[in-house]
């Protein structure tokens, strides 16, 4: 299956904090979004593995997204290497994804610095032809693949972003996406640790990050990206 966006995270719930009202309108627009994370997040403080594994599966029917993985990585000592590089270059030349969307490029949790430089490293890499990879449970080589942008979303720390996308119709498909993760968000009636994700504030600070960055261009809702190389438009009024 050839994907038209590969979003990846560092835990389960960074794709949709980041970039999930994004990925709902792209994939009302008719695009193929798959979802891949990188660890299953099991140090988490509250919740579990296995519970986070099914409050993935239900937050990816509610985007809509084609597919979902999990590289089981592990959860904060995975690394930049060889190793994990070339197990994500294994997926973007089966999913051949025109578009990549990861994580921020520095944050407050060393994943999240690491696994954007990871997927990264591994785009640029899986274009060359000398890399030899076979996708798991298959034996023929893959093809070369390279994504023709990387952009990196917006996370806890608030990194200006090279470009925002409208996203003012899917603020609530977000919002319902990122709380199917029940075990990690605002419960007053939970009993688990608090944590720095765990309080209202931070559940109504999705919110208002993305009505600023709407206030800022425009429209109702945004959702803030970097991209490591210039962006380019054909038309002065191509930009809103």
């Amino acid at each position: 299956m050839k994907l038209d966006i590969l979003a990846f995270g560092a835990h389960p719930d960074d794709v949709e904090l980041g970039a999930g009202a994004t990925i709902a309108k792209e994939v009302a627009n008719g695009k193929k979004v798959g979802i891949v994370d990188l660890t299953r997040g099991e140090l988490g403080t509250r919740g579990s593995a296995e519970i986070r594994h099914a409050e993935a599966s239900k937050s990816a029917d509610i985007l809509g997204v084609q597919v979902r993985e999990n590289l089981c990585f592990d959860d904060g000592f995975f690394v930049n290497d060889k190793e994990h590089q070339l197990q994500v270059i294994r997926l973007l030349r089966k999913y051949r994804p025109d578009i990549v969307l990861c994580n921020a490029i520095y944050d407050r949790h060393i994943d999240h610095g690491k696994g954007s430089d990871l997927v990264s490293d591994a785009c640029f890499l899986s274009g060359l032809v000398k890399i030899d990879t076979k996708a798991e449970g298959d034996d023929q080589w893959q093809d070369p693949w390279r994504p023709k942008s990387v952009y990196h979303f917006i996370q806890w720390k608030n990194i200006e972003p090279d470009f925002v996308v409208d996203v003012s119709d899917f603020i609530d498909k977000k919002m319902e996406a990122i709380l199917a993760y029940s075990s990690q968000f605002y419960d007053p009636k939970s009993n688990e640790p608090d944590t720095p994700i765990s309080s209202k504030n931070f559940v109504d600070s999705i919110k208002y990050r993305a009505r600023d960055l709407g206030r800022l261009t425009g429209v109702e809702y945004g959702e803030g990206f970097t991209t490591e190389r210039y962006l380019a438009v054909k038309h002065l009024d191509d930009l809103i």
